[in-house]
């Protein structure tokens, strides 16, 4: 069974006002920040329990709002979890189904929609800055292809195609609307948080709502972290030192951005929502707090990732909820928000998380569904209802089965022990994949990670 709780003093105001009851200021639209980290595993911070790692904004911000204990991301892998975040669908029927280096034609096409595009049509104004990687590296440096701005919707953006060149420290690839910035004297994530400073203090129309994309580099690779942080953990060996700390100096770049909404006077009328693109490295130093996997994995250690959200007045103050979430709902959670409707001509995977804020469940008409292509051939796909969840390999012929609300380290496969719901949730996968078939990009990856089940009989 799913648990929401929510601490003692939960007021009759808070319950009239998350229902829209008792607001006295209807018209003033919510802004929405959305913060993601960058292979951030579900134990790398104090706030999910990890031992040493340092992370009093996310703790903070926890404290406010509510903590996920069962928040996914779209993918295994950064740039398909990342176009899942924008579109609200899942990465093989959006066209980024693969992490998108190097020379490539896969991108987020411009026929996608994404909410910021949506809500700038409402006369909101938009920002990224940090990692893009919606583009492979050759359309990322090509002034002639659509960029960050035409192809997320983005009145002002910061960014680069991926990592930060050469490391965290002193990075000399970002573009900013279109221009190179050159080499910067800073590390990554406090850099991405002053643009976004920048933008909010002194860019931007203050009598407009606004959207802002914050995506830190942290803690992925090559990591470099100042010593201000890593010194916090003397005692521990190089690596792990470099690695907490870097987690820590992400957490504070996160703090500015917090007290800057707050100095703005806007943070009452904002929803912060932070997550990472997906789990761990442990070769790096990251942790998946015990979960079965990491980063490319999907088993829960490539897809269980942190997940907070604060709105005041929506959203009680220290909640902890295990009710699932994933990236792809953030797209109809802000349309929801806003009274946008869904778009009409395509498949939306994600839902509005509104109901979850006020501690209710939330119906699925597409399951949780994840495809990675870079699994291992044991847990190429996966899909999740309810407490279960189905694991198959890349030919879509071996399953297995767990109960993740009870088994959360995925150590019984239930496959043989339970037939029926392994058939169940078996047919269930093979007509999920057979819709997202039907309506994805199919001639960019048919020839790639398609190769197995090519030609095979999705019966169901």
């Amino acid at each position: 069974m799913m648990k929401f709780r929510c601490p003692p003093l939960f007021s009759l105001a808070f319950i009239l006002m998350s229902h829209g009851l008792a607001t006295s200021n209807d018209e003033v639209r919510p802004n929405i920040v959305v913060v993601l980290a960058d292979d951030m595993g579900w134990g790398d911070s104090g706030t999910y329990g990890h031992e040493h790692i340092q992370t009093p904004n996310m703790d903070k911000l926890a404290s406010q709002g509510v903590k996920f204990t069962q928040g996914y991301s779209a993918c295994g892998v950064c740039s398909p979890s990342r176009a899942a975040i924008l579109t609200g669908r899942t990465p093989y029927r959006n066209g980024v189904w693969r992490h998108l280096s190097g020379v490539h034609e896969a991108h987020l096409r411009t026929s996608e929609i994404t909410y910021p595009e949506l809500v700038r049509e409402k006369g909101y104004e938009t920002c990224h800055v940090g990692k893009w990687h919606l583009l492979s590296r050759q359309q990322f440096e090509n002034p002639e292809f659509s960029q960050v701005g035409e192809q997320g919707g983005y009145d002002y953006w910061m960014a680069t195609h991926n990592n930060a060149e050469p490391s965290h420290r002193n990075p000399t690839n970002f573009i900013r609307n279109g221009e190179p910035v050159g080499e910067v004297e800073a590390y990554s994530a406090p850099f991405v948080a002053d643009e976004a400073i920048h933008w909010l203090t002194e860019v931007r129309d203050d009598t407009k709502p606004f959207v802002l994309s914050v995506w830190f580099h942290e803690p992925h690779k090559p990591i470099a972290t100042d010593l201000r942080f890593s010194d916090l953990y003397k005692g521990q060996s190089e690596k792990n030192a470099t690695y907490f700390g870097n987690i820590t100096q992400m957490d504070y770049a996160l703090g500015k951005v917090m007290e800057t909404l707050d100095r703005e006077g806007v943070s009452e009328n904002t929803l912060i929502i932070f997550s990472s693109d997906n789990g761990p490295v442990t070769s790096s130093g990251g942790s998946s707090g015990g979960l079965r996997g990491l980063k490319r994995n999907d088993f829960e250690g490539g897809i269980r990732v942190p997940f907070l959200a604060r709105w005041p007045g929506h959203i009680a103050p220290g909640t902890v909820s295990d009710i699932p979430v994933i990236g792809t709902d953030i797209f109809p959670t802000v349309l929801a928000m806003l009274d946008i409707p869904l778009p009409s001509d395509r498949t939306i995977d994600g839902v509005s998380m509104l109901p979850v804020f006020d501690g209710r469940p939330v119906e699925r008409p597409v399951p949780l569904f994840w495809r990675t292509h870079v699994s291992p051939a044991e847990d190429r796909v996966a899909m999740r209802i309810g407490d279960w969840k189905i694991v198959a390999n890349d030919t879509l012929k071996k399953f297995q089965l767990f109960n993740v609300q009870k088994d959360w380290q995925e150590k019984n496969n239930l496959a043989e022990t339970e037939p029926e719901k392994t058939e169940e949730m078996r047919r269930a996968l093979l007509k999920t994949w057979a819709d997202i078939v039907k309506e994805g990009p199919n001639e960019w990856w048919e020839n790639e990670d398609n190769k197995a089940v090519k030609g095979a009989k999705l019966s169901y």
